[in-house]
């Protein structure tokens, strides 16, 4: 483990504006809300977002696309440790210390934790006090408008704040949700609506499976963002690096990488669960090739802006800022290297791509 720091001495939190006003506009009917927006009867509170957070010295930052905001390049996911059911005593001081160490973008999703969304929930405990220190980016997992304003209206309320920073449609799979999403009452009204009424700040998607099904949503729509799952053994199966990367790069969109130990399987650490059959989806053979190290190099020697990972403890946080902070870029041929290593594993390092 890492040698904890001292926490550095934290600013004053600016009291939240009044947040009955967007609130509401999330309770009107579908024709209320189009009526709404039309007449332009925006509510007071709604009529500018706060200033974005600062840039903390903690680590290297990097451009988020045309955003004008500068993430750390490792932020902090909402899943592992953050997303488990009754965690409140592991969780919420993981969510405290990032903001100590400087981390500045936090990721959760609607669907982290299950029904109950205790992703969202450990973070609002946080965000109650702190909101002001990180940008917050949350997605929706519903397709269609309606469905997405109730999934946003709750998720403002467990994360107790009246605005996300970045709203995402989450995880396009497969090219029909792209035309259900782009579709008349589809999800992507709704993100549009939330960013006039100041709900949100910026737009964006994200994916796992198919390289494809993100650069025809990229298509579509001038998303700011692009959350990919990408790793070393990206390039053995359907790689988002070679078919993805090239475009968000052209349109200068923030970019940001998931997966990049694969949940531990890609990791020389990694053991797989024990007694009984292995589920058939994740394909685990054994253990990884790489050290974390490595996987964390490899993903940031990309044109990336940020990568989120999840975090178990306190310790797997603070071992992930320093590697940010001790992070020197990868030559192509030591990149090359780490590719290579990664084929003997890259189906369970690859278990979140379409298969079959």
């Amino acid at each position: 483990m890492s040698e904890k720091k001292t926490p550095p001495e934290k600013t004053p939190v600016e009291s939240r504006p009044e947040t009955s006003g967007r609130r509401d506009f999330l309770k009107l009917g579908t024709a209320a809300t189009v009526g709404f927006l039309a007449r332009g009867l925006v509510p007071e509170a709604a009529q500018a977002l706060p200033p974005l957070p600062a840039n903390p010295d903690a680590m290297p930052t990097r451009n988020l696309g045309r955003t004008g905001y500068r993430p750390g390049i490792f932020s902090l996911g909402g899943q592992a440790a953050i997303e488990q059911p009754n965690n409140d005593a592991v969780a919420v001081p993981i969510v405290e210390r990032a903001l100590d160490l400087g981390i500045n973008y936090l990721d959760t999703a609607a669907m982290y934790g299950g029904e109950a969304r205790w992703s969202q929930r450990y973070i609002g405990q946080v965000m109650k006090h702190r909101r002001r220190e990180t940008f917050l980016a949350s997605k929706t997992h519903d397709r269609t408008r309606d469905g997405s304003l109730r999934l946003l209206e709750e998720s403002l309320r467990l994360l107790q704040t009246d605005h996300l920073d970045l709203w995402q449609v989450h995880n396009l799979s497969r090219l029909e949700q792209v035309e259900q999403i782009f579709s008349p009452g589809g999800a992507m009204e709704a993100l549009q609506q939330a960013r006039e009424q100041k709900l949100v700040r910026f737009l964006g998607c994200t994916g796992h499976a198919d390289p494809a099904v993100l650069a025809e949503a990229l298509r579509r729509f001038p998303f700011d963002t692009l959350l990919l799952a990408v790793n070393a053994a990206d390039k053995h199966h359907l790689s988002f690096i070679d078919h993805l990367l090239p475009l968000a790069v052209e349109k200068q969109m923030g970019i940001i990488g998931m997966k990049v130990p694969a949940r531990g399987r890609l990791l020389s650490s990694w053991t797989p669960p024990a007694g009984g059959e292995r589920s058939p989806w994740m394909r685990d053979r054994g253990p990884g090739t790489l050290s974390m190290r490595e996987a964390f190099d490899y993903v940031l020697s990309l044109p990336v802006s940020t990568v989120i990972i999840g975090c178990d403890s306190l310790a797997q946080l603070e071992e992930n800022v320093q590697l940010a902070r001790r992070f020197t870029p990868l030559s192509d041929e030591q990149m090359a290297a780490l590719v290579a290593r990664a084929e003997p594993v890259h189906q369970q390092a690859l278990f979140f791509r379409r298969w079959g």
